[in-house]
């Protein structure tokens, strides 16, 4: 499926009810397998406690990504080059559809998720500040564990 086609799904499903509260969330998980390194981005539309329409994009690297960083890096990379064909006015396209309902509390936001996690035991934590740096430099709003439920659960089931 193109972009293009994957937004109009995205439009066709805050139409159904324009009046609802939204969050379109991309994020990024990979898998190291064998002989290579599995990427999977997933696009989720979600309108809290109304449903949600999904789709992924899987890329395969043909080789071990075993360095940590590296994945980390990429893995935001891949959700970055998603968020990027949400142009300026693909945006307002969006937020045309529940600007009418605003004042009767709909709402329209966009999120990077990224599989890392500040914790102490968490191998990631040290790259937190500058994956959030770059998904907050492409003006998209950036969740890390354990709110990154796109990375961390719907992508990280395809991964494997």
């Amino acid at each position: 499926m193109t972009f293009d086609h994957v937004f109009l799904r995205i439009m066709k499903f805050m139409k159904l009810q324009p009046s609802g509260n939204y969050r379109l969330m991309l994020g990024t998980d990979s898998q190291v397998h064998a002989r290579h390194t599995v990427f999977i981005t997933g696009i989720v539309i979600k309108n809290s406690g109304k449903g949600a329409w999904a789709c992924i994009r899987k890329i395969i690297v043909p080789r071990k990504m075993l360095h940590l960083h590296e994945r980390i890096s990429y893995e935001t990379s891949l959700t970055e080059e998603v968020a990027t064909e949400l142009t300026e006015e693909r945006k307002k396209q969006l937020i045309d559809i529940v600007l009418p309902y605003v004042y009767q509390g709909s709402s329209f936001s966009i999120e990077g998720h990224i599989d890392i996690g500040s914790g102490q035991r968490n191998k990631t934590r040290e790259f937190v500040q500058e994956m959030v740096t770059r998904i907050e430099a492409i003006g998209i709003e950036p969740k890390i564990k354990p709110d990154a439920i796109v990375a961390s659960s719907y992508a990280n089931r395809y991964t494997k």
